[in-house]
């Protein structure tokens, strides 16, 4: 553990089967998490999943990394800190309420249209240009959220999962956002810096309102608390690994391994089919982000880093 805390700033030329391993763990983890917090939100809404996992992993966190009594971050991490942790407040919220009411396959395979989404912020906002492959990728990925969206409202009329379908996509544009601040926010802080920065805003954030919405957990919830926490810790902590001695072109498609995760763990734990228009539009927003990123495969980097 002490090796995946301690961050190897030497960048070799290793072959990637190591890194490779670690990032497959990483976001084995990180699917087990999301269930986790899937039946946390179906149970407690999730807005308490969220305060009750971001608190228990803030502790877990702060065992590990204060103990190696860390400087104050400077002004511009800080800043960024802030930012970061703001967006991820209610990227997270929207992501598991929509959750709790859609298939853990297809919100998985919705999320995966925020890096075609990135290009544009970054466009905007780093004024990186935007390549003719970016508006071919977007009308792949948008077709595959029209797919997904089409078998959910056809046949029996779900409302409460078109909602849910709603939240995910902006919650998937909050994200987006997420990326483009993550790419300096990695350049002036560490992994342990950013996992303790961060769930302590969230965790500061959620305490906000508390005196409202907060309830207590039963005990049957409990495990499910610190398993996701748990898991959000050692998922951050491999994926960082895994991505600190291999090059990203190495370790980039792995990241839709998630949707195969997700597809089986929706199955196992909640009974959840997988529908011909899930398969059918995670392959169009996957090919859009594959031919969005063949020019910069860098900002397709989906980063799983714990919230």
């Amino acid at each position: 553990m002490s090796d995946l805390i301690s961050a190897d700033r030497q960048t070799e030329d290793a072959p990637p089967l190591l890194p490779a391993g670690s990032v497959l763990i990483g976001l084995l983890s990180f699917a087990m998490m999301d269930v986790a917090m899937k039946r946390l939100s179906i149970d407690l809404g999730a807005y308490n999943a969220l305060l009750w996992r971001v608190l228990t992993a803030l502790v877990l966190v702060s065992i590990l990394y204060l103990p190696r009594r860390p400087k104050m971050p400077g002004p511009t991490a800080r800043k960024v800190h802030l930012q970061r942790g703001i967006i991820v407040v209610f990227m997270s919220y929207l992501f598991f309420w929509g959750l709790a009411r859609v298939p853990l396959a297809e919100a998985i395979a919705l999320s995966f249209i925020a890096p075609i989404i990135a290009l544009y912020l970054a466009a905007v906002f780093l004024g990186e240009t935007i390549h003719r492959n970016a508006i071919y990728a977007s009308l792949l990925g948008f077709g595959g959220v029209l797919v997904i969206a089409w078998g959910r409202a056809s046949g029996d009329y779900d409302e409460a999962a078109l909602l849910g379908i709603g939240a995910i996509l902006a919650s998937a544009v909050l994200y987006a956002g997420n990326l483009v601040i993550q790419r300096q926010q990695a350049l002036l802080a560490g992994p342990m810096e950013i996992s303790f920065s961060q769930n302590l805003i969230i965790g500061a954030a959620f305490l906000l309102l508390a005196p409202f919405f907060a309830v207590l957990p039963d005990r049957a919830s409990l495990p499910y608390i610190g398993a996701g926490a748990v898991l959000s810790v050692i998922s951050a902590l491999f994926i960082a690994w895994g991505y600190r001695r291999a090059e990203a072109k190495y370790l980039i498609n792995l990241e839709y391994s998630a949707f195969i995760w997700a597809a089986i763990f929706g199955w196992l734990f909640f009974r959840e089919p997988i529908t011909w228009t899930t398969v059918a539009g995670a392959l169009l927003i996957v090919a859009g982000c594959y031919l969005a990123t063949r020019r910069d495969r860098k900002l397709a980097h989906i980063e799983t880093t714990a919230v």
